[in-house]
């Protein structure tokens, strides 16, 4: 049997197998981001000249190229848009539960009675402005830095739950960069609870830069940010991914949309199940009067304080409406981000 390998165009491999019979298998490789998707052409000739052909191609469907860092710039904006949309209140009353003076409210439900009551429905969007603002660049530079992750850890786009898992934790210790002032500023605007000294955004950010400057003041919390990030992204991606290939397997590689927002959903349970505790500490230290002392030491002494002031329990206040935000606010931030990177690779160069 002869083998003839031959360049049958740009992104063609062509081979030739000619067998003892007479029979020519031609076989064209289509090579595009090392995604191998083939076409096969079966050739069959005799004495007589007679020929017939037959063509068959994958039954898997063509897979996509990698999407460019734009690509991924573009949909992670457009996904954390729709991230602080759909899940604000929730999140206000989650941030009020972990930061609020002991006593001062009875649980979830009681905390939004009382917001409402007393300073009105739009108070559940209280701090929107900094994350609605801020969270395009946080999740473009999440995203971003999850696409290129991936491609440290592997050439392939096909990577293990546990590489998933490696890739998102990396990328959400880049993400703290960005994630820690839009969320410092977030919280101390939930912090105000309606009284004749809350402040506006711009007052807030202009206190906190004159008083302590940028390390101290913009970046404070920066390493419980840090600490909290790398479990909580490393569980989100890993949760998305282990989901969404599971309704691939009945579904196809391109699942309906309710499949994206349900991955998107087990994707953001496991993030806050990952970090929460972490959380917990982020906000108090975001809140605080004073910065926290220099080192990571502060991040355990942070722990110990809420253990003798509020008991184990005290690590996990807030959970249950941070749960429920997660649902929604993750389906929504994967659907978007999702259907419009393939949008722009269906319809647009990016």
């Amino acid at each position: 049997m002869r083998v003839v390998t031959c360049k049958g165009g740009e992104d063609v491999l062509c081979s030739c197998v000619q067998t003892s019979n007479g029979a020519i298998l031609v076989i064209y490789l289509h090579l595009e981001s090392f995604e191998v998707d083939h076409h096969l052409a079966v050739v069959f000739c005799n004495a007589d000249v007679r020929s017939r052909s037959l063509s068959m191609s994958s039954n898997n469907a063509q897979s996509r190229p990698p999407p460019s860092i734009a690509n991924s710039l573009i949909s992670g904006s457009v996904g954390g848009a729709a991230q602080v949309l759909v899940g604000q209140p929730l999140d206000t009353i989650k941030t009020r539960a972990q930061i609020a003076p002991k006593g001062m409210f009875k649980g979830p439900m009681d905390i939004l009675k009382q917001t409402l009551r007393n300073e009105g429905v739009l108070a559940l969007y209280k701090g929107m402005a900094s994350p609605l603002v801020g969270i395009a660049g946080v999740n473009s530079l999440l995203f971003s830095a999850y696409h290129v992750s991936r491609r440290i850890i592997s050439p392939f786009n096909d990577l293990s739950i546990s590489q998933i898992a490696t890739a998102g934790a990396m990328a959400g210790a880049v993400n703290s960069l960005l994630a820690s002032p839009v969320e410092m500023f977030k919280i101390r605007m939930q912090g105000q609870y309606g009284g004749a000294g809350d402040k506006r955004l711009r007052a807030v950010v202009s206190d906190m830069w004159r008083e302590w400057g940028f390390r101290k003041g913009i970046m404070r919390g920066f390493w419980a940010t840090v600490a909290r990030e790398i479990p909580a992204y490393a569980g989100f991606y890993a949760g998305f991914e282990f989901t969404k290939r599971r309704f691939q397997k009945q579904y196809g590689p391109s699942p309906p949309a309710w499949a994206i927002l349900a991955s998107g959903s087990c994707g953001g349970l496991s993030y806050w199940l990952s970090s929460y505790p972490l959380d917990v500490v982020k906000s108090r230290v975001q809140l605080a009067d004073k910065p926290p002392s220099k080192g990571l030491g502060y991040i355990g002494r942070e722990i110990g304080a809420v253990v003798r002031e509020q008991g184990f329990a005290g690590l996990f206040r807030g959970l249950s409406p941070c749960l429920l935000r997660s649902i929604p606010a993750a389906g929504a931030t994967f659907a978007a981000f999702e259907l419009t990177q393939e949008f722009l690779q269906d319809h647009t160069d990016i």
